[in-house]
C-alpha cells in the first residue's frame, strides 16, 4: 500500500511518445538505404575505395602546389587544406542526401512512378528528397573531417565554441544553399523530360566553387567571375565563408556572409515555388 502522505505518481505524459513523423519517416529512409547498400558490399567498398583515392590525388596535387608557394593569394598550405575539407564536407552531404534522389526524379517522371508519390499522406518535396541515402558518399566525411582536423592543428590557432558554431551553422547553410539549385533544376524534368544537360551545367557550376574567392580577383575576367558568382549566384562564397570562419581570417567585405545566408533562404523559398509549380504541371500516367 501506499503511504498516505505520498503524492501521486502522475503518468508522464512524453512516455513513449513517439518521435514526429518526418523523424520516423527518415529513419526508414535511412534504414533502407543501410539496407541496400549491405545488398551489395561490393559496389559500397569499390565506392569507398574510390573516393579515398580521388580525395588522396587532391591532397597530392595541392601539396606539390604549395612546396613551391608560400601562399596562393593569401591563403597558406593549411589554410587551404581547411578550405578544402570544408568544400568537401558540403559536397559529400549533398552528393550523400540529395544528389540521388533528384537524378531520379526525371525517372519517376518517365516511369509514371511520381503518381505514387504524389498518393502517398506526405509532402511531396520531402519524398523525393530524401528517399536514398548514398551512404558510401557520406563515408568520405570521415576523410575530409579528419583533412580539417589536421590544418586546423598544424595552424595551430585556438577555435572557440562561438566559431565552431557558426562554422557548422554556415556549413548548413552552403548545403541548403546548393539543395535549392538542386532541386530547382529536377524540377524542370517536368517540362524537359530528361535534363541530363541541366546536371552538366551544375557541375560546371559548382567547380568554381573548390577554389577560394580571393584567387578569382586581379584581371577583368577574374574580378567578374567574382562578382557574378560572389552576388548573383553566390557559389563562391558558400566554401569560402565557412573556411574563413574556422581558419579565423577577415571576412572581406565583412557582410559577405549575411549574404550568403540571404541568398541560402531565398533560394529554398524560390525553389519550392518552382517545384510546386512543376508539379501543376505533371500530367499522370494515367491521364
Amino acid at each position: 500500500m501506499r503511504p498516505m502522505n505520498t503524492p501521486p505518481v502522475m503518468p508522464n505524459a512524453n512516455a513513449g511518445t513517439p518521435p514526429p513523423p518526418y523523424v520516423r519517416v527518415l529513419l526508414m529512409f535511412a534504414r533502407n538505404s543501410l539496407v541496400r547498400e549491405m545488398s551489395f558490399r561490393g559496389n559500397f567498398l569499390i565506392e569507398i575505395v574510390t573516393r579515398a583515392f580521388w580525395f588522396s590525388a587532391q591532397l597530392v596535387m595541392f601539396d606539390l602546389i604549395y612546396r613551391s608557394v608560400d601562399t596562393v593569394n593569401g591563403w597558406s598550405r593549411y589554410e587551404f587544406f581547411a578550405f578544402m575539407a570544408t568544400g568537401m564536407i558540403i559536397n559529400t552531404l549533398i552528393e550523400a542526401l540529395f544528389m540521388p534522389n533528384c537524378a531520379n526524379f526525371s525517372e519517376l517522371i518517365r516511369t509514371g512512378n511520381l503518381d505514387f508519390a504524389l498518393l502517398k499522406p506526405i509532402d511531396t518535396q520531402f519524398l523525393i528528397s530524401f528517399e536514398k541515402l548514398d551512404l558510401g558518399s557520406l563515408s568520405h566525411l570521415l576523410l575530409s573531417g579528419s583533412l580539417l582536423g589536421y590544418a586546423l592543428v598544424q595552424l595551430g590557432r585556438p577555435i572557440a565554441a562561438p566559431q565552431v558554431a557558426m562554422y557548422l551553422g554556415m556549413i548548413g547553410v552552403g548545403v541548403a544553399f546548393f539543395y535549392s539549385l538542386m532541386i530547382t533544376l529536377a524540377s524542370t524534368s517536368i517540362w524537359f523530360g530528361r535534363n541530363q544537360g541541366l546536371y552538366d551545367f551544375w557541375f560546371y557550376i559548382t567547380i568554381f566553387a573548390r577554389y577560394p574567392r580571393s584567387i578569382y580577383g586581379g584581371s577583368r575576367a577574374g574580378d567578374l567571375l567574382q562578382l557574378v558568382f560572389s552576388y548573383v549566384l553566390p557559389i563562391l562564397l558558400v566554401v569560402t565563408i565557412p573556411a574563413e570562419v574556422v581558419v579565423r581570417k577577415t571576412l572581406e567585405p565583412s557582410w559577405v556572409a549575411a549574404v550568403m545566408v540571404a541568398a541560402a533562404l531565398l533560394g529554398l523559398v524560390l525553389s519550392r515555388r518552382v517545384f510546386q509549380w512543376s508539379l501543376k504541371s505533371y500530367r499522370s500516367a494515367s491521364s
